[in-house]
C-alpha cells in the first residue's frame, strides 16, 4: 500500500524478507497487533524464489507496504534500503521469522528515555541454543560506551538487530552502511549509538527470535580466519561511526 499522504507514521518496522513463506505471516501478525493507526510496516523482498511476495500482499491492512527488489543484494542491503524507506520518529528492525512479545513497541520507546536508540534481549526458541544465544544485554551497560565497543569488535558484547529501534534523526548517521560491510548490520547500527553515547540497554526479552538451519548468526566459534576478518571490519566500522558522529556534531 501507499503512505497516507500528509500522515508522518509514530512507528516504521523494516523487515527484511528473503524466501520466508514458512513463518511470514505469524511474524507480520505479531507485528501489527502492535502498530496505531498510521504506522507503517515496510517489507522489502529481496527476490524471493517462493511466495513470500505473495503471502504478504495478501495480508490485507493498509499499514504494509512491500519493495520487492530487481535483483538479490542480500541481507544486509536490504535491510539498508528497508531502512532507507522508513518515515517514523521511532524505526524498529524485523527479521521475517520471528515473533513479537505484546507490549513491545511501547517497552521499548520508553526505555529509550531521550537517547536514540534501545536494544533489548531476546527469548530464543525452535531449536538449539550456541554460544552466541547465551549473551545477554544488562541496563547497566548503558553507560559504558567504550566498553561496549570493546566488547562488539571482541565479540562479547552481542546486538540483534531484531531486538533493535532508533530514532528516525540518527539514521543521518548509520546510512548509508559502509561500503565493505557484507555482514553485522546490528552491531554496527549498536556501534553508531555507542559513539554517539545514546543507546540504552533494556534487559526484558522482547520478542520470540526463532532458532533453525538458515539463520544466520552462527552457532559456534567461527574459524581463525573468518573472526580476524570480522574484527578487522568492525574496527574499520569503529572509525567510520566516529568520522560520522564528528561531522554530524560539526552541522549541528
Amino acid at each position: 500500500m501507499d503512505p497516507t499522504p500528509g500522515v508522518t507514521p509514530r512507528v516504521s518496522v523494516c523487515l527484511a524478507a528473503y524466501n520466508g513463506a514458512t513463518h511470514i505471516e505469524e511474524q507480520i501478525k505479531s507485528i501489527i497487533s502492535e502498530l496505531d493507526t498510521h504506522d507503517e510496516l515496510i517489507v522489502v523482498d529481496d527476490k524471493s524464489t517462493d511466495h513470500t511476495a505473495d503471502i504478504v500482499r495478501g495480508i490485507q491492512d493498509d499499514r504494509i507496504r512491500i519493495i520487492q527488489a530487481a535483483v538479490n543484494a542480500g541481507y544486509v542491503r536490504t535491510f539498508e534500503r528497508a531502512l532507507g524507506e522508513a518515515r517514523g520518529e521511532f524505526v524498529f528492525l524485523s527479521d521475517q521469522d520471528d515473533v513479537w512479545i505484546p507490549g513491545r513497541v511501547e517497552a521499548m520507546i520508553s526505555a529509550m528515555d531521550g537517547k536514540d536508540m534501545v536494544a533489548s534481549n531476546c527469548e530464543h526458541f525452535d531449536g538449539p541454543l550456541g554460544t552466541f544465544h547465551e549473551i545477554r544485554l544488562r541496563a547497566e551497560h548503558s553507560e559504558h560506551s567504550v566498553r561496549n565497543l570493546i566488547g562488539i569488535v571482541v565479540g562479547y558484547r552481542l546486538h540483534w538487530g531484531c531486538a533493535m529501534a532508533v530514532r528516525n534523526k540518527i539514521l543521518n548517521q548509520i546510512l548509508p552502511f559502509p561500503q565493505h560491510m557484507a555482514e553485522s548490520h546490528d552491531q554496527w547500527i549498536a556501534m553508531v549509538g555507542n559513539v554517539n553515547r545514546s543507546i540504552t540497554y533494556l534487559e526484558a526479552d522482547t520478542i520470540r527470535h526463532r532458532l533453525h538451519g538458515e539463520n544466520l548468526t552462527p552457532r559456534g566459534i567461527r574459524s581463525a580466519s573468518k573472526i580476524v576478518r570480522a574484527r578487522v571490519a568492525f574496527v574499520r566500522n569503529v572509525l567510520e561511526a566516529v568520522r560520522r558522529a564528528r561531522l554530524a556534531a560539526r552541522a549541528a
